[in-house]
């Protein structure tokens, strides 16, 4: 498991298995969002074996998939809901982190900057160039 972390209160990782569980809470994380559509993985990486694993860590558990290349409203909008509602810090995970990484540029679009949103996760080799345009209109509202 390698985790990325993008803000203090917002990390990213490749696919976690249900035995990193107990790591990842004793790492101080307190909710995990997969954002990887159960048809991509095996049962035993699909989100109802990883969300057993995390509440019995004690800690909480979204599901938010998000297909590559689709990524909807809906999936900014929930991914941005768990990021404030839920107890921090989050560690989201996908195939590679790339997903979550977009998924948190996007909802965090109008509240960092835009060059920010881009950059930070560039540090762990996700390219977020491409959203330049997207994340500019979504941070003017």
């Amino acid at each position: 498991m390698e985790i990325r972390p993008l803000t203090d209160g917002y990390a990213v990782s490749p696919q976690i298995a249900a035995e990193e569980a107990a790591d990842i809470a004793a790492a101080g994380f307190k909710t995990v969002i997969c954002n990887r559509p159960d048809g991509e993985v095996p049962p035993e990486f699909q989100a109802d074996a990883i969300r057993a694993a995390v509440e019995a860590a004690g800690m909480r558990f979204v599901a938010n998939p998000v297909v590559g290349g689709a990524i909807t409203p809906d999936n900014v909008s929930s991914q941005g809901a768990a990021i404030a509602e839920q107890p921090g810090p989050v560690l989201a995970y996908c195939a590679s982190g790339n997903r979550s990484s977009i998924v948190w540029a996007m909802s965090q679009a109008g509240a960092r900057p835009v060059e920010e949103l881009i950059a930070t996760p560039a540090q762990y080799g996700y390219n977020l160039e491409s959203l330049r345009p997207v994340l500019e209109t979504l941070s003017k509202g």
